[in-house]
């Protein structure tokens, strides 16, 4: 049993964990390159017993540590490093330095959290069996950045010399979820993101004399009508697909008549059947359209993250673990996904295992009002950093000793 005294040693950490949390928040990075977040890791675990791997196409590193106890099972921890290119509005004193830039995501919780597991679990190295593979990621908004990791070989794999880990596990803060609450499911915990550009091409003129011209706007916003039609009518609502026009752009003045018209949004769907069946019928639905009004449509789809799936077995365990480090009370389990995406989701296609949500809002406060993740005024209750920190190394123990059983 882990009972409290792994989180007890957490919150030992917690003026480590608060201070490198709070120096990566005043100094925030980008993308797929973030060295001053790198190298502030670096330093603040620069007197352990782990063996480093780093790059080539991200600043991404990877710290393993090796159990003193004997080779045995091998469990990754991950937490992601990049900030968002957004103001911030906290009024914190130790607020973003960098103008338009902002961990309004909480990554620098995240990267605090997994140098404090890797903390309480170097204190544990002679009675682990196995080994702890430590991620710390940057380029998770939207840069691919666990992608980059996996195809440098970083996590192992073929033709590293290393297996890939057999179990993975994450967090994700919660800033409007309950103090300390821990939440997680099995399946579908996230969507997959994707991104849509249309352009309807038709021909331009006077706006007066819209018969002489092809006037694109219509045809665009038939588009986007239709489009809802469409998710509603040939989508099961037990398997969500979400379609989002959040850009449509035409026109250069108030008596032109556009050449074209330009539609941008996002896909979000919570399998893979239908994510594939939902980039066919944008493309059907635009294309033909456009082509009943006399015009053309071309249709770009980015992929983006795919669904982020949680291993049923991972969730089990990370339950157990946050029910025995912080009570029965400590774990809920969602009765639904989260239509937001997560890159965590390319290690969780390729190892078993889970990510999970923290509460991290002030302690008796009204949750429910809190700042949501991505807004200018997001902050975080630290007090709460030491359980996310307890439960990363809890899980990792508990796999260690006894895998999936």
């Amino acid at each position: 049993m882990l009972h409290g005294k792994l989180l007890d040693e957490a919150r030992g950490l917690q003026d480590e964990i608060v201070a490198l949390r709070r120096s990566i928040h005043a100094e925030p990075e980008l993308g797929l390159h973030t060295p001053k977040t790198r190298d502030k890791v670096r330093a603040a675990l620069a007197d352990l017993p782990l063996d480093w791997v780093e790059g080539p196409s991200t600043t991404g590193l990877v710290a393993t540590l090796k159990g003193g106890a004997g080779e045995g099972r091998c469990v990754l921890l991950r937490g992601d490093m990049d900030a968002l290119p957004m103001p911030e509005e906290t009024g914190l004193d130790f607020a973003s330095t960098i103008p338009g830039t902002m961990h309004a995501c909480g990554h620098d919780t995240h990267t605090a959290m997994l140098a404090g597991a890797v903390r309480l679990l170097c204190a544990r190295r002679d009675t682990l069996k196995g080994e702890v593979r430590f991620m710390f990621q940057p380029g998770e908004e939207g840069f691919h950045g666990g992608k980059f990791m996996l195809e440098d070989g970083l996590l192992g794999g073929a033709g590293t010399g290393r297996d890939l880990p057999e179990a993975a596990f994450a967090l994700h803060v919660m800033p409007n979820a309950q103090h300390g609450l821990v939440a997680g499911r099995s399946g579908a915990l996230m969507a997959s993101a994707d991104q849509f550009d249309i352009t309807v091409s038709g021909r331009g003129g006077h706006a007066a004399m819209p018969h002489q011209a092809l006037d694109p706007v219509p045809v665009a916003c038939e588009i986007v009508t239709a489009l809802q039609a469409l998710v509603a009518r040939q989508f099961d609502a037990h398997d969500p697909v979400i379609a989002t026009v959040a850009r449509i752009e035409g026109g250069t003045a108030h008596n032109i008549i556009a050449d074209f018209a330009t539609l941008r949004g996002t896909l979000r769907t919570l399998s893979a059947r239908h994510r594939g069946k939902l980039h066919a019928a944008l493309e059907q639905l635009a294309t033909g359209i456009a082509s009943a009004h006399g015009a053309t449509a071309s249709v770009t789809i980015t992929p983006g993250f795919p669904v982020t799936h949680c291993d049923p077995r991972a969730v089990d365990l990370g339950e157990e673990v946050a029910q025995e480090l912080f009570g029965e009370a400590a774990f809920r389990r969602l009765d639904q996904p989260i239509m937001g995406a997560e890159d965590f989701s390319y290690v969780l296609e390729q190892v078993p295992g889970a990510m999970f949500f923290l509460g991290v809002a002030a302690e008796g406060a009204d949750w429910h009002s809190c700042p949501a993740i991505h807004s200018p005024r997001m902050t975080v209750d630290e007090n709460a950093l030491p359980r996310g920190a307890a439960l990363l190394a809890g899980c990792a123990v508990r796999y260690l000793e006894r895998g999936w059983g």
